[in-house]
């Protein structure tokens, strides 16, 4: 089967907003539109070498039946066609995944992924019950509904981690100790005005035609980001009773937008803005847990997909994770042996948010990002999805300019 590339360049990610906040009147998927051609004409990007594309979201919008046929003709890229996929939070890496088998099946040479969620201002859902007394149906709020409600175990989220951090001991003290970590770790993000989110973010950011009524001028950035202090984060209380997982050792519900390209190797060149930088995908994993455990599944899906790659963990340079709640970061790092603090550089989900289906779009292109400023080398995404499961993708970057490497595995 051909190789699976992501032409270096050909990807972008929107500022994530605190729910809320500056993206919070915005319809998800025309919004998705509009970023999509902006940064496909910015990159210059052939959209005549496009013959397939795949759509994200996890929070419908009005006309999400319509999906990618919809969002790829508003785009004007009327002549390619897909799927619309939900997988919660790892709807971006299930994208990834379809795409690529688009490409290694050789139905498309090159294929166009789109990812996008509003949790704020979500649907309120009302279910016809013909058979209920008086007709009465029932209804949902799609998004803090489901946050609070596993329909399984009936337990919210939250429980999920309790569960966790009361199996591998980890107090309150040590999830605050990897958000101050994780945070200083973003502001390196930030340094020299953004530079590293300058990689693949267009910055100021202008929402344009899709003008937020709350919004009065571009987005310098992610907003909503905390900047946490030890003395803060010390007067924060567990949120429910004998616990351990305080508002601050969790990520916030976020908005936003992200897109890259795969392709085959010989359209990869053609798109990317430096072929001498190669970028491949090695290796796909899933993993689902037992009911109530919904942190721990990153580790089974990383081990599959470094399975599928044939590789070791030590042979992975930079890894990130997508961590909802600290202690994720803190089981991750002890059952994989990798210090906590080789994690997550430039930033992650915990500190820059969470809008669900772009998340890990945007975790993987840093992770590019960042193994190129190494030179190259092998990475790692893994992060869990509601349902205790979870998905992770295994990448390789070779630099060319410099040493590199060549192969997976």
């Amino acid at each position: 089967m051909p190789a699976v590339e992501i032409p270096y360049g050909a990807y972008w990610s929107t500022p994530f907003c605190r729910w809320q906040g500056s993206f919070a009147s915005l319809h998800s998927i025309e919004f998705a539109v509009e970023v999509t051609r902006r940064e496909i004409a910015k990159r210059a990007i052939d959209v005549d070498l496009l013959e397939h594309a795949v759509l994200g979201f996890s929070v419908p919008q009005k006309h999400s039946f319509y999906g990618l046929p919809w969002l790829a003709g508003a785009a004007g890229l009327g002549h390619l066609a897909g799927p619309t996929l939900m997988q919660a939070c790892a709807t971006g890496v299930r994208c990834l995944l379809s795409a690529s088998q688009e490409i290694q099946m050789q139905m498309a040479g090159a294929a166009l992924v789109v990812t996008c969620d509003r949790t704020s201002n979500g649907p309120h859902l009302y279910y016809p019950g013909p058979l209920a007394p008086g007709g009465t149906g029932t209804s949902e709020d799609w998004v803090l509904g489901n946050f609070g409600c596993d329909p399984l175990g009936g337990h919210s989220m939250l429980v999920t981690a309790e569960n966790v951090a009361r199996k591998h001991g980890i107090s309150t003290r040590e999830q605050h100790e990897v958000v101050l970590l994780r945070e200083a770790q973003y502001r390196e993000a930030l340094r020299n005005d953004s530079e590293f989110l300058k990689r693949f973010m267009t910055l100021p950011f202008e929402i344009g035609a899709a003008q937020s009524r709350r919004t009065a001028s571009p987005l310098e950035g992610d907003e909503g980001v905390n900047r946490s202090t030890v003395d803060g984060l010390n007067r924060l209380r567990p949120i429910l009773p004998d616990g351990t997982v305080t508002f601050g050792g969790q990520t916030h519900p976020a908005d936003g937008n992200a897109g890259l390209v795969v392709a085959d190797s010989s359209r990869a060149r053609a798109l990317s803005r430096d072929p001498s930088i190669v970028v491949r995908l090695c290796g796909f994993g899933q993993a689902r847990v037992p009911l109530a455990w919904m942190p721990e599944a990153p580790l089974p899906a990383a081990r599959k997909a470094l399975s599928n790659a044939g590789l070791s963990i030590d042979r992975i340079d930079a890894i990130k994770t997508h961590n909802p709640f600290a202690l994720n970061d803190v089981v991750f790092a002890r059952e994989t042996g990798r210090p906590i603090e080789k994690m997550n550089n430039f930033g992650c989900s915990l500190v820059w948010g969470h809008p669900q289906a772009p998340m890990g779009t945007r975790a993987v292109i840093e992770l590019i990002e960042e193994l190129v400023i190494r030179g190259g080398g092998y990475g790692l995404f893994a992060g869990c999805a509601a349902g205790d499961s979870a998905m992770a993708v295994v990448v390789h970057v070779d630099d060319r300019r410099g040493v590199g490497r060549t192969t997976c595995g």
